[in-house]
């Protein structure tokens, strides 16, 4: 199984936002830019992870993301399920439909296999993925270079 780009993200995004310690929150742009993936698809992936209740974005000065507590508590599995969505591994219908449907058990068998995949994921959080190694290293990636000026 494949994660999309946009689930990758969104977890990376969290765990950055999990070591956060400082009382200056980090932007989208600069999680976008430590994350090394484009401000835009960032910013859709923030927005998202707001509407879910994990991230909290506050704007202007003093504003930035910071993870809420139902973020930093988050089930991988859970969030895995909600952001790739409803859907099965291979495509059985569609503009073309497969002529094995009705009696294949290949589809079932990715289904289980899935499944499994997710489970595997619930229970681990997201406070759990930042711990040593992955904390460490977050915060040495993430810190912010002297101002300027």
């Amino acid at each position: 199984m494949r994660l999309t780009r946009f689930t990758d993200v969104a977890l990376r995004v969290l765990m950055r936002l999990a070591v956060v310690e400082s009382e200056d929150p980090p932007t989208t742009r600069e999680v976008a830019a430590t994350m090394q993936v484009p401000y835009t698809h960032a910013a859709k992936v923030v927005a998202r992870l707001q509407h879910l209740g994990l991230v909290e974005a506050r704007r202007g000065r003093g504003g930035g993301l910071s993870l809420t507590a139902a973020g930093r508590s988050a089930s991988i599995g859970g969030l895995v399920r909600e952001l790739e969505g409803p859907g099965d591994v291979v495509e059985c219908e569609g503009a073309t439909p497969c002529p094995l449907r009705s009696a294949c058990r290949l589809r079932n068998a990715l289904r289980a296999a899935s499944e499994a995949f997710y489970t595997s994921l619930d229970p681990l959080t997201v406070a759990e993925l930042v711990s040593s190694p992955t904390g460490p290293l977050l915060i040495g990636i993430s810190s912010r270079p002297p101002a300027e000026g």
